[in-house]
């Protein structure tokens, strides 16, 4: 008797691969399996039962999947990708479909889009956030690329992925070519940027307040209860308590060296926002927050240098836990605001159209940066019904804005009196109150730039490009 073919295949299996293999054999699907390495595939079929058929040879692998054929690759992105592809394409049908669901760089998916688009085959280049977790209870899903392959596989990627606010699941058509990717690259520029923000929230309340991890946890908690909710306040709470008991000072978190590491998303949207001219200053500021922590040995023996110390504060910590709180509401919309201006700008230059309420929907579930805001800026966008305007000009976020800037200006005041680096708190102030004055001193900058290299300047009071020829004026 004919074996059945499967619904979907996936080549490998790290722990995301298997998580994914696992979520897709959970709803109902059969799934074909294929590592580099084959014996990483014989212990995962040994170690878990299910609708799973495994290969040896990438040949075999393919013929046991039903056309047109999906084949998903959850593999380190870069060359790994461009081999396994050309790996595949011997083996493959015009008409079957390639989705490669790791970090790719989106200008990669791009090339390999019109790559394979010549060789009759469809590719799928899907954000997936969420983790290991995610994968296996229901992740974020991005895809970007072909919306005819899309169809086929909508039904796979809906059943898998995690639910929003609503019940839907977190996953829609981004756009045409590297869309999904880019969605998924700025997504982890947000979350740099909120993981610094919370990083130098911790910082201030253990070496001003001199507080324990535990009692910064208990804030978390407190926080994460209310306007505060999401992934990343749940989880701060069992970081900060860890190993607490018996005594404080075994506390995990103590004992973790702080250098914090990166696998270049967040560079990747910095670099790109550089090239198309848009602000995401709070984004950066966390890529380099982590670049500076990684100088340990310097930043230890600057430290020594320059006698560095915390002044301590005379606030009681009830009032500064609650500017605390609204500060760090404020600063979230403003690094929400600059990753959603890049997407606007891009989708525009590209001609993604891509639909900024459903972009906040699908990250409502699974995702690493789900929260209660972002149902308020998929509610707001929906109404607005309008992808293209800033984050800041929404209504909904006007109020929000005009009622908690004022704690963020105390806050920043506050941690550049006690000598605390605040770079992440700083910036976000910094991004919102430029984006709000009518009146910059660009003007200046524009003077100088005339001065000592001719490049002219725009008025205000008339039309065109004019030169001033300021030695002359001083005379």
């Amino acid at each position: 008797m004919k074996q059945r073919l499967s619904d979907v295949g996936l080549i490998g299996l790290g722990p995301m691969g298997q998580a994914l293999v696992q979520n897709m054999e959970h709803h109902g699907f059969r799934v074909s399996v294929y590592n580099r390495t084959h014996s990483v595939t014989k212990t995962f079929l040994k170690e878990h039962e299910g609708d799973f058929l495994g290969f040896e040879q990438a040949s075999s692998f393919v013929r046991s999947i039903q056309r047109p054929r999906k084949i998903m690759l959850m593999i380190k992105d870069g060359k790994p990708v461009d081999l396994v592809i050309n790996g595949l394409l011997a083996h493959l049908d015009k008409g079957d479909i390639i989705i490669d669901g790791g970090n790719s760089f989106y200008r990669d998916t791009e090339r390999r889009t019109e790559t394979l688009k010549k060789r009759g085959i469809f590719f799928i280049g899907t954000g997936v956030s969420g983790g290991e977790a995610g994968a296996l209870n229901g992740p974020s899903l991005m895809p970007g690329g072909s919306k005819k392959a899309y169809a086929s596989i909508k039904k796979i990627f809906e059943a898998i992925a995690a639910k929003d606010f609503s019940g839907k699941p977190c996953v829609t058509y981004i756009g045409d070519g590297g869309a999904g990717h880019y969605v998924k690259m700025v997504h982890n520029g947000i979350e740099y940027g909120i993981m610094q923000l919370m990083a130098e929230m911790y910082q201030t309340l253990h070496t001003v307040f001199d507080m324990s991890a535990p009692e910064i946890g208990e804030v978390f908690h407190t926080f994460n209860k209310g306007k505060l909710s999401s992934f990343l306040m749940e989880i701060a709470v069992p970081v900060l308590k860890e190993g607490c008991n018996p005594g404080e000072d075994k506390c995990l978190i103590y004992h973790i060296l702080d250098k914090a590491s990166n696998k270049g998303t967040g560079k990747w949207a910095s670099i790109d926002a550089l090239d198309r001219g848009v602000a995401i200053p709070t984004i950066t500021e966390a890529v380099f927050a982590r670049y500076t922590s990684t100088q340990k040995k310097e930043r230890v023996a600057l430290g020594k240098i320059y006698n560095t110390w915390y002044k301590k504060s005379k606030v009681s910590k009830t009032r500064f836990i609650r500017t605390l709180e609204d500060a760090f509401y404020a600063s979230t919309i403003s690094v929400f605001a600059q990753g959603y201006d890049l997407i606007q700008t891009t989708s525009a230059e590209e001609k993604w159209n891509i639909d900024m309420a459903e972009v906040s929907r699908i990250w409502e579930g699974g995702c690493i940066i789900r929260s209660k805001m972002l149902n308020m800026l998929h509610v707001a966008y929906s109404s607005h019904k309008k992808s293209d305007t800033h984050v800041f000009a929404v209504p909904t976020i006007v109020a929000i804005m005009k009622k908690h800037t004022p704690a963020l200006r105390s806050l920043v005041a506050f941690t550049a009196d006690a000598g605390i680096p605040n770079p992440a708190f700083a910036s976000a102030l910094s991004y919102f109150e430029s984006m709000i004055e009518d009146r910059l001193p660009a003007n200046f900058i524009q003077g100088l730039r005339d001065y000592f290299g001719a490049h002219t300047y725009e008025r205000i009071d008339q039309p065109g490009t004019f030169h001033t020829d300021w030695e002359s004026q001083e005379e």
